[in-house]
């Protein structure tokens, strides 16, 4: 299950799932573009990209940013996302 996380300026949303069983928590990324959406996903706590189309490596770098400050809150609401639907 993914959760939303934030909406940025750009409409980029970002979603993270429940805490899987190896400790890691999955973060999709999708910007809406005329017909479709960019999207990538990205492994915490590895910040391993994966499956990423339409954006820039500046892109993703600015990405992986903020998910590096934010990984301690997206890790705690995926806790909690455990532990409310367990």
């Amino acid at each position: 299950m993914m959760y939303n996380y934030i909406k940025l300026a750009d409409e980029t949303q970002i979603a993270y799932s429940n805490i899987q069983s190896d400790n890691t928590v999955h973060v999709a990324v999708e910007r809406p573009i005329d017909g479709g959406f960019d999207a990538a996903q990205c492994l915490l706590p590895s910040y391993q990209w994966s499956d990423v189309e339409g954006f820039s490596p500046q892109e993703i770098a600015e990405l992986t940013d903020l998910l590096r400050n934010n990984a301690p809150l997206i890790f705690r609401l995926a806790r909690e996302a455990k532990k409310a639907y367990a």
